[in-house]
């Protein structure tokens, strides 16, 4: 503690003022530790219940389907023509770089990651979904699902993204392409993604069933139903 006041312009051990309020100093010192490791104010950014991380831990089902650009395929379905796109076609697309929080459901979130890919209202002008759709089902290679609205989806800081970094999306983040919507936890985009089916019912996931809420609001702490 000492340390840390020790830094503060004015502040010394000698002159520590007795009986001060070691919690809420505490609390001041890691709100400077977040402003430092993220450059910016931390406050109403860390959704509730979250760490912050400098890592980026790989959670996923224990499968990492192998990936290979000339014979991968995205699907789309359901209430949208039905459409095959190659990687390269995918590349292609205007793409976008961006930068955004990522919030795990396990409690970790990690500020600022350099992510590249499609803008999904400019993919959702070229594969021209029927106007009445109302849910989005991802499907993944590892035959991972999951639901999200299509409110949830037409943001602008919503990406369909195949690099991570700078590099390709490395298979244990989910390459060769997932489906990035910051303000969900991430469980809510799926890894390895190979299908997208548009459809006007909710169909809810793989964890969804299994307990976890079927939104997954970071902010609102939404982890279980």
């Amino acid at each position: 503690m000492n340390n840390f006041l020790n830094k503060v312009k004015g502040f010394t051990a000698r002159n520590t003022p007795v009986g001060f309020n070691k919690a809420y100093v505490k609390a001041k010192e890691i709100a400077v530790r977040l402003h430092k490791i993220s450059g910016k104010s931390a406050v109403g950014r860390l959704p509730p219940g979250q760490t912050l991380t400098k890592g980026f831990p790989v959670l996923d089902l224990g499968v990492h389907p192998s990936f290979n650009s000339d014979t991968y395929r995205l699907q789309v379905y359901g209430l949208a023509p039905e459409r095959l796109f190659t990687y390269d076609q995918l590349l292609k697309m205007p793409s976008q770089e961006f930068s955004e929080d990522f919030h795990c459901v396990t409690h970790w979130s990690k500020f600022d990651v350099k992510w590249k890919g499609i803008p999904f209202k400019e993919f959702l002008k070229i594969v021209k979904p029927d106007n009445r759709w109302q849910f989005l089902i991802q499907e993944g290679l590892d035959r991972y699902a999951t639901n999200v609205t299509r409110a949830d989806v037409e943001r602008d800081n919503v990406f369909l993204v195949y690099e991570l970094e700078g590099k390709p999306l490395p298979i244990e983040h989910g390459g060769p392409l997932r489906l990035i919507i910051p303000h969900l936890y991430g469980w809510k985009g799926s890894k390895f993604l190979s299908s997208l089916k548009f459809v006007v019912r909710d169909e809810p996931g793989f964890w969804e069933v299994r307990g976890y809420h079927n939104h997954g609001d970071a902010m609102n702490e939404e982890r279980y139903s």
